[in-house]
C-alpha cells in the first residue's frame, strides 16, 4: 500500500503529461516504457480482485475525501492527488469517480492451443471489441487474440466497454495471420449465406471462434481454414447481426451444447 499521497498541481506534471497521450493516441500504451491508463473504481477494483498491480494511482480530491475509494486509491504503490479541476481533464466518463491508475502493460505470452479461444479479425469498433472480449470472458473463453488491423486491446475506449473483462483474459494483440498456425483447434466462423444453422450443427469442443470486419466479415483467406461455418438464424430477416452480438450468440451456443453433454 502506498505511503501519504503526493499532491500535483501543475497540468505539466509528466503522469498527467502520459494520460493525456493515452486518450490522444489509443495505441500510445504500445510505446516503450508507456502505461496503460484505467479509469474508474470499476476498472481499478477488477484489476485488483485478478491480482494486478496498481503502479500509480491518481485521485481527485473528491475521491480522496470518499473512505472506499480512499481505500481503494491506497492500494496503489504509489499515490498522486490532483484537484478535481485536472482530474477531470483526464476523464473520459460521464459521472467519473475521479480515480484512475497507470499500470505497466502485460508481457506477451506465446499462444496456447488449450483454451478456448477467440480470433479477432480486423475489428475497427472499439466498442464491439471491448463488448466481445466482456461476453469472453462471461462464457468461458480465455484467450483472444486480435490480428493486425483490430482495434488495440488495450485502448481507454476498449478497456471501458470491456468492463474489466481485459484482467481475465489472455490477450494477444497485432498479431499476423500466419501466427495462428499455432491454433490446431478446430476454427469456426459465421456467415449470413452458410446452409447450417448455429443451433442446429454440432459445435467443436473445444474450438477457435473467429469474428471478422464489421462490413466486410472474416477474411476469405481465413474462412477457407475454417472446419465449419455457420449461420445464425434471424427470422425476423435482418440481413445481418452486429458482431459484438453475433459473438455473444456464438460464445453462448458453445457453452449450451459443452453443458449439454
Amino acid at each position: 500500500m502506498s505511503e501519504a499521497p503526493i499532491d500535483i498541481r501543475s497540468r505539466d506534471n509528466p503522469r498527467l503529461a502520459q494520460v493525456r497521450r493515452a486518450l490522444r493516441d489509443p495505441a500510445a500504451y504500445r510505446r516503450p516504457g508507456a502505461a496503460l491508463w484505467l479509469e474508474g473504481d470499476h476498472l481499478l477494483r477488477a484489476a485488483r480482485a485478478r491480482g494486478w498491480p496498481l503502479a500509480e494511482v491518481l485521485v481527485g480530491e473528491s475521491a480522496w475525501a470518499d473512505a472506499a475509494l480512499q481505500a481503494l486509491a491506497r492500494q496503489g504503490e504509489r499515490l498522486l492527488r490532483l484537484p478535481d479541476a485536472l482530474f477531470a481533464e483526464l476523464s473520459t466518463l460521464e459521472s467519473p469517480a475521479r480515480i484512475g491508475a497507470l499500470v505497466p502493460r502485460p508481457e506477451p505470452a506465446a499462444l496456447r492451443d488449450d483454451l478456448p479461444t477467440v480470433v479477432l479479425d480486423r475489428l475497427q469498433d472499439a466498442g464491439n471489441v471491448g463488448s466481445i472480449l466482456r461476453s469472453a470472458a462471461a462464457l468461458g473463453v480465455a484467450q483472444v487474440v486480435a490480428l493486425k488491423g483490430t482495434a488495440a486491446l488495450w485502448s481507454p475506449k476498449v478497456l471501458r466497454a470491456g468492463m474489466g473483462a481485459h484482467f481475465a483474459l489472455q490477450l494477444h494483440e497485432s498479431l499476423a495471420d500466419e501466427a495462428l498456425a499455432a491454433l490446431r483447434q478446430p476454427w469456426v466462423a459465421t456467415s449470413s449465406h452458410a446452409p447450417a444453422l448455429l443451433h442446429r450443427t454440432a459445435l467443436p469442443d473445444p474450438c477457435v471462434w473467429i469474428f471478422g470486419h464489421e462490413g466486410q466479415g472474416v477474411d476469405p483467406a481465413l474462412q477457407v481454414r475454417c472446419a465449419l461455418t455457420v449461420r445464425i438464424a434471424q427470422p425476423g430477416g435482418e440481413e445481418s447481426l452486429n458482431v459484438a452480438a453475433a459473438a455473444a450468440i456464438c460464445l453462448h451456443e458453445s457453452v449450451r451444447q459443452r453443458e449439454a453433454q
